[in-house]
Formats: structure tokens, sequence, C-alpha cells
């Protein structure tokens, strides 16, 4: 749209920029820009305007659009970005888009969803200006045996783009649980097709949802669930500039997969499971309880290496485990 062309101009230039360069840059008339700007002052941007200087943008609202998350983006990458202000889940779309021929690389996001996904048919909550609620496309030539990599390779990626965009750390709870002080701000969800002759992966739908400026969660998640605004006084951030280092992020894990030791060595960086205990669920006791341990490491293969009460070892590659501190697990 006009309007996200003029927005990504304005938003780059440090001091005015007339309406005339704006017009000549995008090849549309000057009445055509004057309407662009009336729209984004109606959403809320402080526009400021003179007659012999031209706009100067003055303020923005946390807005997400393609328009402000381009701003933050190369001139080359906004082709394959789609912003919604609400979708049921932006996996279900990007899947749709999938089965049409998009390339690898597209990305759908979304300011809510009103059937977020998370692991296992729980639901996601997605509130309208609050979270950054993203789904990424990606196509790669590896096997299915290598997909719980790639999910882990995403949690490093979301919490490299949180220190890139807010200078802020978070931490991993095995599997793909991005953590701020012990309470959960992201989840990670990889729907994934695959070739029936080859076993080789069709498609990847890599769905990222990250609490931004929640500033309250529903009673039956508070004590699991936290905000980066939350854990940072209240204060308020930009999602947009998030949502486009996540796109960043995430185009250099497309480009390194699958060989990089980086990913498995900032993981374990990253990782606060090892060294706590655990209990592993769906590893049941005979009264059908899950089994309580020590997870002792993190394998080549990003697997838990976990060392039960009952003196066995072994390497947890799926499923659930409640960290002791974390989550009401004491």
């Amino acid at each position: 749209m006009l309007k996200d062309d003029v927005l990504k101009l304005i938003s780059r230039e440090k001091s005015y920029i007339s309406g005339e360069t704006i017009s000549h840059k995008l090849g549309v008339s000057r009445a055509a820009v004057n309407t662009a700007v009336k729209t984004l002052r109606e959403e809320g941007y402080g526009i400021d305007s003179s007659t012999k200087k031209g706009y100067l943008l003055i303020s923005s609202p946390d807005i997400l659009s393609k328009g402000s998350v381009s701003v933050y983006l190369p001139d080359n990458r906004s082709g394959d970005l789609l912003v919604f202000d609400s979708v049921d889940s932006t996996n279900n779309v990007l899947k749709d888009l999938a089965s049409k021929g998009a390339v690898s690389g597209t990305v759908v996001i979304a300011d809510q969803q009103t059937g977020g996904k998370g692991r296992r048919g729980r639901s996601f909550a997605s509130p309208s200006g609050a979270g950054i609620y993203l789904s990424y496309l990606f196509k790669p030539d590896s096997g299915f045996d290598k997909i719980s990599d790639l999910t882990s390779w995403t949690a490093v990626a979301v919490s490299d783009a949180i220190s890139s965009a807010y200078g802020l750390d978070s931490q991993i709870k095995w599997v793909n649980d991005l953590l701020m002080n012990r309470k959960k701000i992201c989840g990670i969800l990889t729907e994934v097709t695959v070739e029936g002759e080859s076993g080789f992966i069709d498609t990847c739908i890599i769905g990222i949802g990250v609490n931004v400026n929640e500033d309250n969660f529903p009673p039956e998640i508070s004590e699991i669930a936290t905000s980066i605004s939350m854990e940072n006084g209240g204060k308020k951030f930009v999602r947009a500039e998030l949502a486009a280092e996540i796109i960043r992020s995430m185009d250099k894990l497309a480009a390194n997969w699958p060989e990089d030791p980086y990913y498995i060595e900032r993981y374990r960086e990253l990782n606060i499971t090892t060294g706590s205990k655990i209990t592993a669920f769906p590893q049941m006791t005979e009264n059908g309880q899950g089994r309580t341990g020590k997870a002792i490491a993190i394998n080549d293969d990003f697997s838990l290496k976990v060392e039960f009460d009952d003196g066995s070892t072994e390497n947890l590659r799926s499923g659930e485990v409640s960290v002791r501190g974390l989550y009401g697990y004491t």
C-alpha cells in the first residue's frame, strides 16, 4: 500500500523530506502523498508538515503493519511479507499460501489471532496490540530426522532477535520455550509436511508467538507466562522492531541450515534446563506419574540427557519436561 511506502521513506529521514521528493521516489502524485500522510495521522502517527520543508515523523504508535515492519528491513525483503490485523492463526494462513506456491522465506504476521495454536493442541493467547504472532515458511533440504533441530535453532534465532532489538537477555527451557526471569515469554510451534517418497521435508511452517507488551494474563497461566514489558518495569516496546529482527534472524537461520555449530553452542549457553531437577512426561512410572531425575546435558542433536532417580540414563528427543523452580514445579 502507498501509505506503507510513504511511512518507510519518512521514518528513515532524520530531517524533513519534501512531498515532491516522496512523489518522485514513489512515482505518484503529490495529492496521493498527502492522502497517505492523512491516513497515517489517523492511525496515530505524529507527522509534522511544513510548506517549505515537507514532512517529519515526530512519533509512532505501536502498530504492526507492513509499513512499520518494513522500516527496519532492507527494501528487497518486504515483498514476501504479509501483515494482518486479525487472523485465526498465522500458521493456517501460511499453510494456505504454501499450498498455492508461496516461496521459502514468506512471512505472515498478525496483530491478533482468534485461534492461536500452541503445542499438543493447546491454545495460545493472542490479544490485539500486545504480542507478535509470526509464521515463517521454510523449505529446507533435509530429512524429517532434523526437525527437532530446526525448532531448537528457532529458539536461538528468536532469543538473538530479542537481544538485537531490545538489548535484553532471554533463556531457553528445553525444548523451545523462551523465558525471562524463569517465566515464559515465547512459544514456538513447527508444523511440517513431508514428501512421501523421499522422506525429505516439503514445507515447514514455523509459528512464533512473543509476549511483548501484555500487562496481565488470565489466572490459569499467570504463574507461567509473562511479557517482555512486565519483566522490564512496564516499559512498552516497539513490536515492529522486534518483528523485523525475528525475520532477519530467521533468514540467517535458513541460510545457515542445516550445519552451523553456532546454534548448538548458543543453545547450550541459553538453556536453563541442564543441571536442574526435572520431571519428564510421558516417561511414566508404574503409578502413572512422570519420571523424575536430573538433566545432565544437551547432546549434539539437541536431545536432553537425563539421569533418572532409578539410576538409568536416557536421551529425550521430545515430550514435556517440568523443571524445578519453573511453572509451579517445586
